[in-house]
């Protein structure tokens, strides 16, 4: 299954989701988290953080999102850390 980058329409295609993940973090730029204001790498682990550090209510007042926002990055989520070790993915970006 190729695992496709979908920041700012960059579109570059990858065998396994953890080189997707390293892409992001290499390649694009942090974004600021509108909920705390931590800068965390664009891309999966941005979703991530949205989605462990803070409550839905909290990323939908902060990002506007609706419940279809919220239930495609749930399941962005679940599809990746279904197909790949989370702690590997972010010892890979760490280092």
């Amino acid at each position: 299954m190729p695992w496709e980058c979908g920041i700012d329409g960059c579109g570059a295609v990858f065998d396994d989701p953890e080189s997707l993940v390293v892409h992001q973090v290499n390649t694009h730029d942090g974004c600021e988290c509108k909920v705390c204001g931590t800068v965390v790498p664009d891309g999966y682990l941005a979703i991530r953080h949205a989605f462990t550090e803070h409550s839905r209510a909290e990323y939908v007042r902060a990002y506007g999102a609706s419940a279809a926002d919220i239930r495609q990055r749930e399941e962005l989520i679940e599809e990746l850390e279904e197909h790949t070790d989370v702690n590997a993915i972010t010892s890979q970006s760490n280092g």
